[in-house]
């Protein structure tokens, strides 16, 4: 699905929908927590935006901002964290909203698959009555038809006997059924946007592919978007429409999915894309990127200590995201030069 697009000063181009306007754009976003004297950065100057209808995949290694970025969209960051830019969501910006303003969004416009179904999920509640409370909650509907339309939503996403299974505590699940049942959480209000933290990393290749299926008909039928997080390159190539490529609390590349599996510019992102297994290439052991994220620097590029291609120039100086091509944004000052 080809989505038009701008491109907006210093960030990324903004993914427009039919009537001009994303639904969701994110502009210069910080996410920050004290430290010592000071604060540290968990996420930098982010900017991006999704277009109704669209998927964003969001990719990078553990601890490069990925989930913090979507949680700060929900407001559910740490107490002691601090949100700062604009997320605008339909017009709205949602940094300047109440709790309570939040709250009512949550869930109903805005939902999200959580990577830990067993910490997210609550223990002393069953699966079926956690489903049917964001029912009764933002559609207004009895407690009755909510039960009913919880148990639909366990068999959509594929779990053995629902009725039965709507009875069950969450610890009485398996990790894939957990997975299972916050999906089916997440979309019982067919929301706007769907962030999916990792959502089929404890399923199987079969459940897997029919949740991902679910999402995309979804998608389809009520112009939902999604923004998408994972670790898994293959299955995110088959989701997204755009990619944006995260390292150290920063977007390092940014590009329509088959560009950059394609001509992938940045050295992380080919580093990120050398990892995956190739069975046209026999190789004794799989490709690793040497090194691990670290947001420690005062000044240049956080990859530098990592970058087969990093100079003294590269260690001085932190490179912005320049557009090399149409729609296609590197922050790489050997790339840009």
């Amino acid at each position: 699905m080809q989505q038009a697009s701008q491109r907006v000063d210093g960030g990324q181009p903004v993914a427009l929908s039919a009537n001009g306007v994303p639904l969701l754009d994110v502009r210069d976003l910080t996410v920050s927590f004290p430290a010592g004297a000071g604060s540290t950065h968990i996420v930098r100057g982010l900017s991006y935006s999704i277009a109704r209808g669209e998927t964003l995949g969001i990719v990078g290694e553990s601890g490069c901002g990925k989930t913090m970025t979507s949680l700060a969209l929900l407001g559910l960051i740490p107490a002691n964290g601090t949100i700062g830019g604009e997320i605008n969501f339909g017009g709205r910006n949602l940094v300047s909203m109440t709790q309570r303003q939040q709250r009512h969004i949550r869930g109903r416009e805005i939902a999200m698959i959580f990577q830990e179904p067993m910490t997210a999920m609550n223990p002393v509640m069953t699966v079926g009555r956690q489903i049917a409370e964001v029912l009764v909650r933002h559609e207004g509907l009895s407690k009755k038809e909510a039960g009913k339309r919880a148990v639909d939503l366990l068999a959509q996403v594929g779990i053995p006997s629902p009725a039965r299974r709507a009875e069950d505590y969450p610890h009485q699940l398996s990790g894939g059924m957990r997975q299972r049942a916050m999906i089916a959480m997440a979309l019982a209000c067919r929301p706007q946007l769907l962030i999916a933290d990792e959502p089929t990393t404890a399923l199987d290749v079969t459940i897997q592919a029919q949740i991902l299926d679910l999402m995309l008909t979804l998608q389809d039928e009520a112009q939902m978007s999604i923004q998408f997080i994972s670790h898994n390159l293959a299955v995110v190539s088959e989701v997204a429409h755009s990619i944006m490529v995260m390292y150290a609390g920063k977007a390092v590349e940014y590009a329509p999915a088959e560009e950059l599996f394609s001509n992938p510019l940045h050295p992380y992102t080919q580093g990120l894309i050398k990892t995956l297994p190739d069975p046209d290439r026999q190789v004794k052991r799989l490709y690793v990127i040497p090194g691990r994220v670290v947001s420690d620097i005062s000044a240049g590029c956080r990859f530098a200590r990592r970058c087969p291609l990093a100079d003294d120039g590269c260690r001085k100086v932190e490179p912005e995201l320049v557009e090399v091509a149409p729609g296609h944004q590197v922050a790489c000052l050997k790339v840009a030069s």
